[in-house]
């Protein structure tokens, strides 16, 4: 390793004295909602319990579990409207045009079922079910109640004294065994009698085969005949006591201690799942309960541990979770160690919602309580599933964007046909949902449906192979991002102004304007988020294959368009950047969706240092949308005035996007956006981009590096008067490590492979060339 030193201080390398700030989620009773349950889960396998003391339910979910089937929703006549819909553009006449888009231009069937898609072949992400204990003859009040999810160890504990007696359960979804755990214990003898049995609103049967409870069924394929199948085994191993069979529920009597294991397996890609699920769980009763801890824990923590972030300030440990997030809300200032835990939760539900060749989060991560989960629970590509994976690269989680990168390459192939289908062109393209099934072409509806996705998926391609510098990857994806462009290369139509070449048809994501005759639309050609696209995906296939040594005249040619796209942003006469290529009237001026400033984030084309003007306009642009939104948007607005390299403003949307979402606690799925007791994002309701994005947005406080050089607090709030961050990741593969007090950096090290480069560095307004830089 080469490792690059500066400003070495007499004290040392990160040897600050402070107390350390406990990464866990914590509470004084039992859940009410499944939005305070506590979130577990390997990459496949997950469970959230509720701590209940007379009965406890447990929510399973395994993230292969989805109805539907593949299916060909390709209009393949749809070619042939796309002269009449451009001319229609070039003639102004939007409405026109969009009309003729929802009526030839969208996909055929259902499609996703206007987001109720569990019973069409589009599918849906279902719940598994539910794992019920009921304790019994535990009598009197419940006193010293703890209920808590240990972030570092990936586990979670429910205690409490009750008669005299104190309980505690465990509970974690082994990231070595792969299966669910839980274990009950008491500080007396026989104390423990309970009953377990599981439950699913539908598509479910339960049996008792000799001592192990099992779940089954088959989903709806969404064409009437049968669909994915699942099973799901409980077993109970036990000191002391009796374990008996009641109906359709084990039963333990009088036992010292007790470990539940919970195995499931679907047959999602021809999976042998009945025989896994035997697997897995003879594997877990062969092993014993400490073991199987330990091995977890250190499985978790080969990831967890890659970073560690302080930042110093008055230590609220002591202070259940759901009131510090009503203390933080009041002022933000007197709990830092929150937005440390906030960071840390996000890298948490990373690793616990994806694992290496399997799928990656959805948006719910791959927790769900429903059978119909919100927006079936599927991969919006209009930000959503993008969004999930922007805290991986720079939180040093590298290897979770590979699942992404695989369902990336899987839709390349489909949308081969899509491309064919929509402009009879070649490579390859997709619209702004997918799901396990291979799903690639618009949605039913004009409005939303339309906006392509492929050049943003690219950008992920890119942007792993920036974080890695590994050629070989880069190989790999290279056709991929070649044929992306090739299909956006063929489409582009020369707009009547400036001659630019734009795309068409097309939708800024869901936003709607005002045509000159009133009228409400969404169909244009060239919004600006489709130009800073289009323009960074040929800037990065031109790059890769200077790279790969593959210049070919195709990539010469993409190198000619760039004079004739039009610029990534264009300031409107208000001194905004414009959201579309002309300027509209806005029915919606705080809209959800910042689609125009792509180019701030994640793209690269708009900087405080390199462009100042566009920077401004930026600025004006989030000032007018407004600091509010649903929760995804306010982390992305962390991440925009991060860029824009105002710390204290990020501070303030943070602050927002934590807001106590508890509402009303019978309806928590229509209480006000902002985050539910267990830190979930609320939408409303749960989405897990929110979580994934404010984590992102908090690394992007610390550390930036897409401007050609790393940047070290770019985005400091003046509340984080001191700390020390370890492990984040810089473009160019380096490891950074940030120690800061008053506000300035006091010290930091950059770590790379061996043969790598040096790196300009930005540090407390001073730019430091690479050359100046001494190795040690």
């Amino acid at each position: 390793m080469k490792k690059l030193g500066w400003l070495a201080l007499c004290w040392g390398f990160f040897q600050t004295a402070h107390a350390q700030q406990a990464l866990q989620l914590w509470y004084d009773k039992p859940a009410t909602v499944w939005e305070g349950t506590l979130p577990l889960g390997n990459g496949r396998l997950g469970m959230m319990p509720d701590g209940g003391l007379n009965q406890e339910k447990i929510v399973l979910n395994d993230i292969t579990l989805w109805s539907g089937s593949e299916q060909d929703p390709n209009n393949y006549d749809a070619y042939k409207s796309v002269d009449r819909i451009q001319r229609l553009l070039l003639q102004g006449r939007n409405d026109e045009a969009e009309e003729w888009v929802g009526a030839n231009f969208v996909c055929v069937g259902d499609g996703s079922g206007h987001g109720n898609g569990a019973d069409v072949p589009y599918g849906c992400f279902q719940t598994l079910g539910e794992l019920k204990i009921q304790y019994d003859d535990q009598q009197g009040e419940a006193v010293d109640y703890r209920r808590s999810l240990d972030l570092p160890t990936a586990t979670a504990e429910t205690s409490y004294k009750r008669g005299g007696i104190t309980y505690l359960r465990e509970y974690f979804t082994s990231f070595d065994g792969d299966v669910g755990v839980i274990r009950l214990s008491a500080d007396t003898q026989k104390a423990l009698t309970f009953s377990v049995t599981m439950a699913r609103t539908e598509n479910a049967q339960l049996r008792m085969v000799g001592e192990e409870l099992q779940l089954f069924g088959t989903l709806n394929d969404g064409r009437g005949g049968t669909g994915m199948r699942y099973l799901a085994r409980v077993r109970i191993e036990h000191v002391g006591g009796k374990l008996v069979s009641e109906g359709k529920a084990l039963k333990l009597i009088g036992a010292d201690e007790a470990t539940l294991y919970f195995s499931a397996a679907t047959d999602f890609r021809g999976n042998a799942y009945e025989r896994r699920s035997a697997r897995l769980m003879e594997n877990a009763l062969e092993t014993p309960y400490r073991t199987q801890k330990a091995r977890h824990v250190s499985a978790f923590q080969q990831l967890f541990n890659s970073v560690s972030l302080h930042i110093s300030g008055p230590q609220t440990n002591d202070i259940p979770t759901d009131q510090r997030l009503k203390r933080f809300f009041d002022n933000p200032a007197d709990d830092n160690a929150l937005a440390a835990l906030y960071f840390q939760y996000g890298r948490y539900l990373s690793i616990c919602s994806t694992r290496p060749g399997l799928l990656p989060p959805n948006l719910q991560g791959l927790w769900a309580h429903r059978v119909q989960t919100p927006w079936n629970g599927d991969y919006h590509l209009n930000i959503n599933a993008q969004m999930n994976h922007w805290p991986v690269e720079v939180g040093n989680l590298s290897e979770l964007h590979g699942p992404f990168i695989d369902m990336i390459k899987a839709i390349a192939e489909a949308g081969r046909n899509t491309a064919k289908a929509y402009y009879n062109a070649p490579g390859w393209v997709c619209y702004m949902m997918t799901n396990v099934w291979g799903y690639s072409a618009p949605g039913e509806q004009a409005s939303w449906g339309a906006s392509t996705a492929s050049g943003w998926l690219c950008n992920h391609l890119w942007e792993h192979y920036l974080f890695t510098m590994d050629t070989d990857y880069l190989r790999d994806v290279y056709p991929v991002l070649r044929d992306a462009a090739l299909f956006y290369h063929h489409m582009l139509i020369k707009e009547p102004t400036h001659g630019w070449l734009v795309t068409a048809p097309s939708v800024s994501p869901e936003n709607a304007f005002l045509m000159p005759n009133g009228k409400r639309a969404s169909v244009v050609m060239g919004p600006t988020i489709d130009n800073q696209i289009v323009r960074e995906l040929y800037n990065n296939v031109i790059a890769a294959a200077d790279t790969l040594g593959l210049r070919d005249a195709f990539v010469d040619s993409l190198s000619l368009s760039l004079a004739h796209l039009p610029p990534p942003v264009q300031v409107g006469p208000d001194g905004r950047v414009m959201e579309w290529l002309d300027v509209y009237a806005e029915p919606e001026p705080q809209h959800r969706h910042v689609s125009h400033l792509y180019g701030l984030y994640p793209a690269a084309f708009i900087s405080p240092q390199t462009t100042p003007e566009w920077a401004a306009a930026a600025k004006k642009t989030l000032e007018v949308r407004g600091d509010g939104g649903t929760g995804w948007s306010r982390a992305w607005k962390i991440l925009f005035w991060a860029r824009l390299q105002d710390g204290d403003h990020a501070l303030e949307i943070l602050r927002q996007l934590l807001q106590p979402a508890f509402g009303h606690e019978t309806t928590y799925e229509r209480a006000n956006a902002g985050t539910y007791p267990n830190l979930f994002c609320a939408h409303p309701p749960f989405q897990i981009d929110g979580n994934l994005g404010g984590a992102a947005g908090i690394a992007e406080m610390l550390l930036q590096s897409h401007a050609g050089f790393i940047h070290l607090l770019p985005a400091l709030p003046a509340a984080w008067k001191a700390g020390e961050v370890k492990g984040l990741k810089a473009r160019g593969n380096y490891t950074v490590d940030i120690a800061w007090r008053d506000g300035k950096v006091i010290d930091y090290s950059i770590h790379s492979p061996s043969g790598a480069p040096a790196v300009d560095v930005l540090v407390n307004g001073e730019l430091i060339p690479a050359e100046n830089l001494t190795g040690l």
